[in-house]
């Protein structure tokens, strides 16, 4: 049975930061690029926010995260990353994890997350 669980939301002020972790069971994490997406509002389409290969050489992240966000994994934990810094009010949201079919993010998915919340106040 696949599962990913995130955990690490929570609320934070502006300007404060959190890691999201979202661990795999099930899959064989190391082949499979990981992804975090976050939703504004139920409802709205997922927003990707960045992507890791299975090894972890290479990682993305959209333009409004860089700088601010980190993606990284942990294999031997099965576990995938979301650091947050200097989140502003426009970063809360739902997050989620989603497995790659592949190594390299290719934005083919099979797996998600139930997510995690991150609410942000000014």
């Amino acid at each position: 049975q696949v599962q990913l669980v995130e955990s690490g939301g929570g609320p934070v002020q502006a300007g404060g930061s959190l890691r999201l972790s979202c661990t795999v069971s099930g899959l064989a994490f190391s082949s499979r690029a990981m992804g975090w997406f976050r939703r504004q509002r139920p409802g709205d389409e997922r927003e990707f926010v960045g992507a890791i290969s299975g090894s972890g050489a290479v990682t993305r992240l959209i333009d409004s995260v860089k700088g601010r966000f980190t993606i990284s994994r942990d294999n031997a934990k099965n576990t995938v990353y979301l650091q947050m810094n200097m989140l502003k009010p426009e970063d809360a949201a739902e997050y989620f994890c989603a497995a790659d079919k592949n190594a390299l993010w290719t934005n083919t998915l099979d797996y998600w997350g139930r997510g995690t919340l991150v609410t942000v106040s000014s």
